[in-house]
């Protein structure tokens, strides 16, 4: 392999496995969302069925 390709596999292995053990830090950290966001106004849309056309 020419020098750049290591180079790029090394900082593509970075990149990845960098993340990898961030995000696991991350959720080691704060494993739950303290609240969640409030929702919006019911709009009863389950309660309509979806539109039927004729063919």
């Amino acid at each position: 392999m020419t020098p750049i390709a290591v180079i790029f596999l090394i900082l593509a292995i970075v990149i990845v496995w960098g993340g990898l053990i961030a995000s696991v830090l991350l959720l080691r950290r704060r494993p739950e969302v303290d609240h969640y966001p409030s929702g919006a106004v019911d709009d009863h849309r389950e309660d309509h069925a979806p539109l039927e056309h004729d063919t």
